[in-house]
């Protein structure tokens, strides 16, 4: 029996480094992940920036062609 508990004892901070190695693996994951959704958010609203002055380049020129019709 006391083998058994030496061997435990032995082994058991082996295994909590592992587990905290995993744990530091999944914040900097979940960080990392966090950081591309951002990144991701501000390249949705510079597409949609874009987006709105093409639109507004477009009604521009229509506006002009029509002035330019009309006349």
């Amino acid at each position: 029996m006391h083998r058994i508990l030496t061997a435990l004892l032995t082994v058991l901070p082996l295994s909590a480094c592992g587990l905290a190695e995993t744990a530091a693996t999944g914040v900097t994951a979940a960080s990392s992940a966090a950081e591309q959704a951002k990144q991701g958010q501000q390249t949705e609203q510079r597409v949609e920036q874009q987006v709105e002055a093409a639109k507004q380049v477009a009604a521009d020129k229509l506006k002009a062609a029509d002035d330019g019709a009309s006349q």
